[in-house]
């Protein structure tokens, strides 16, 4: 019997406890290599670096859009630390060489194959043109996607989660942030934490002196007792604290890879099943060569669950005009759950929702890929101060009570996901306590079949004209915790591929403030948009080694709606061009789309053409959801 995976499920007693697992070089796997290349050094490809410059830019195309600026400047006496990603087998001999030539390798990936540098802007060239190296990539500033902000408890109500559902015990989140402080709520479930800022890999109490990492743990995992009466979104969940972002908020994107290599390597030894990322830098390159989702990809096909924000540059602070293709990396990594920001407005109903205006929309930047995959509350949400940390003390606006906090942001709907999927794990876990043993235990859900299960019972939203968002503003829709929990526990993960695997019949809708809401019943094919049941039987799609949107053979159940197609270059409304422009470049406080000398690559405002022609160069105009179908 064909099953959809064939990882073993993280349930009580039957995870065996490993040894932490700090991932190390592979020299002494590499010397045992019996026939190798003769390496290039680095010393030797200086010499051709002129010639590749006067070649132009296929010599440099290794380089992400930052360090190929770089290396074109005529006086190049500065220094970067960067990431080379490289082919298999080479790392050990790369950084070898890299050493002799007096460059300080900081640290080796043996996770993506890739080594962390600090190098010269003048050896840009000649690492391009090594044949050894894949791609490399500005170890650019992650920061989070937080947005201060100067009650009653709606969260778990507008969700649908109820006093007697499922808590997420059992489930472990890893906490990739500024820390967690022991706060009131989720101390006691703190089970490991690790610092990565001071240059290692420190085991050490949990603490967290930026406050982001604490407000999110709260809103996720809180037990009810902060200010009396909040409470997370699965207060039964455990977290392994990771700390990644300094007490500014800033942190390297080395460390965020050194953090998911470290996650993966001991998903078993800590009881690792989500990894939440609500951080990210702009997007510098394709997702086939950035080593932040290259890194997310390869925690995936392990069996983790990532879930990353989409970021927060949905809108111009200039004109306040919405502007798309402000994803951030790591959300544009195919199988990532990438969640977008929605409000509340303070009620549990659900038609007065709205999407937050500065939640970032789709597609990725150099790929077109549909992003957000969903939206998620994320707006003013109140959670837990860290009493120590810069953000309270710089903002002080901020805190509604001696210990809690308001905040906004992709971030805040990133860790509330986060939150729901570890609801769905444990539902999942629970209907099938009866199968379940450490001899013949069911496959988990996968990290696909997860995200598929919020797509397909998530809630479409709508404007204030009554019109819904556009797949590139709220992806799929707005998460909806009881349909998705509802749905995993109808779900046989020991089905064949391609046969039913619900064990019960479901009706798409969910109640919510007495109203019953119907599932949007889409899937977001990474360009596609697809229709149907598919949802309900045992798919090839939702097996752990298909990176989501890939080209596979559906079931003949999955009915087709519009192809949806986002090209290299992509035209936007009436004769804006947007080229391959770089979107999202930080420029001091500010996200510039396009540049200044060339106002055609800005892409702002409403697409209000009704037309809409799909080829390899698209021209957009309104993408109202409803016509799609």
């Amino acid at each position: 019997m064909q099953r959809g995976s064939a990882l073993a499920p993280n349930v009580p007693n039957c995870r065996a406890m490993r040894p932490l697992r700090v991932p190390l070089n592979d020299n002494r796997r590499i010397a045992r290599i019996l026939i190798r290349l003769t390496a290039i050094t680095i010393a030797t490809l200086i010499v051709t670096a002129g010639v590749a410059r006067a070649e132009g830019t296929a010599h440099t195309s290794k380089l992400d859009r930052v360090l190929r600026r770089f290396s074109e400047r005529a006086n190049q006496t500065g220094t970067h630390r960067v990431i080379v990603r490289l082919k298999p087998g080479y790392r050990s001999a790369v950084a070898r060489d890299l050493r002799a030539h007096g460059d300080l390798v900081a640290m080796e990936h043996a996770f993506i194959e890739a080594l962390t540098v600090d190098v010269h802007d003048a050896d840009l060239t000649a690492l391009a043109v090594d044949p050894r190296i894949e791609s490399v990539s500005i170890d650019g500033t992650v920061g989070a996607h937080s947005t201060p902000n100067a009650d009653a408890d709606l969260l778990r109500g507008t969700l649908g989660v109820t006093a007697t559902g499922p808590t997420g015990t059992g489930v472990g989140i890893a906490l990739i942030d500024s820390g967690i402080e022991p706060a009131v709520g989720v101390g006691g479930r703190i089970t490991a934490f690790y610092d990565f800022i001071q240059g290692g890999i420190v085991q050490r109490s949990a603490y967290d002196d930026f406050g982001h990492g604490t407000h999110l743990a709260v809103a996720m995992g809180g037990d009810g007792v902060l200010e009396g009466s909040y409470k997370g979104i699965a207060p039964g969940v455990k977290f392994i604290g990771l700390k990644v972002l300094d007490g500014k908020g800033h942190g390297r994107t080395s460390d965020v890879i050194r953090a998911i290599e470290f996650a993966t390597a001991n998903k078993v030894g800590l009881g690792i099943d989500i990894i939440n990322l609500s951080l990210g830098h702009p997007i510098y390159e394709s997702a086939v060569s950035d080593p932040l989702v290259q890194a997310v990809e390869q925690a995936v096909r392990a069996g983790i669950i990532v879930v990353a924000s989409a970021g927060n540059f949905g809108v111009s602070r200039d004109t306040g005009m919405p502007g798309y293709g402000g994803i951030t990396s790591p959300g544009n990594a195919p199988s990532a759950i990438t969640v977008g920001a929605f409000k509340v407005n303070n009620t549990l109903s659900r038609s007065d929702d709205r999407i937050a205006d500065y939640s970032s929309r789709g597609p990725s930047w150099y790929d077109g890929f549909a992003k957000p995959d969903v939206v998620a509350p994320g707006h003013r949400l109140f959670s837990a101060a860290a009493i120590h940390g810069q953000l309270y003390d710089e903002y002080p606006s901020l805190k509604t009570g001696s210990k809690s906090a308001r905040l906004s942001g992709s971030s805040m709907a990133a860790g509330i996901t986060s939150a729901v999927v570890a609801l769905v794990l444990e539902a999942h876990r629970a209907a099938n306590t009866g199968r379940y043993s450490c001899v013949n235990a069911p496959p988990p859900l996968t990290a696909n079949a997860v995200k598929m299960i919020l797509q397909f019972t998530a809630l479409r939203m709508r404007d204030d004209l009554g019109t819904e968002y556009d797949a590139l503003t709220q992806g799929a829709g707005a998460v909806n915790a009881a349909g998705a929990v509802r749905l995993a526990q109808a779900i046989d993960t020991t089905a064949p591929f391609g046969s039913w695997w619900l064990t019960t019949a479901i009706a798409p809708a969910t109640t919510i403030a007495g109203e019953s809401l119907t599932w949007a019943q889409n899937i977001v094919w990474g360009s596609n948009v697809v229709w149907g049941t598919g949802a309900y039987t045992n798919e090839q799609a939702w097996a752990t080694n298909i990176v989501w949107g890939t080209n596979i053979v559906w079931g003949t159940n999955i009915v087709w709606g519009t192809n949806i197609v986002w090209g290299t270059n992509v035209v936007w409304g009436n004769n804006i061009v947007w080229g391959t422009a770089l979107i999202g470049r930080i420029d001091g406080e500010n996200v510039v789309w396009g540049t200044t000398a060339d106002q055609n690559n800005i892409v702002w405002g409403t697409l209000d053409s009704n037309n809409i022609v799909w080829g390899t160069n698209i021209v957009w105009g309104t993408l109202a959801y409803a016509s799609l179908q």
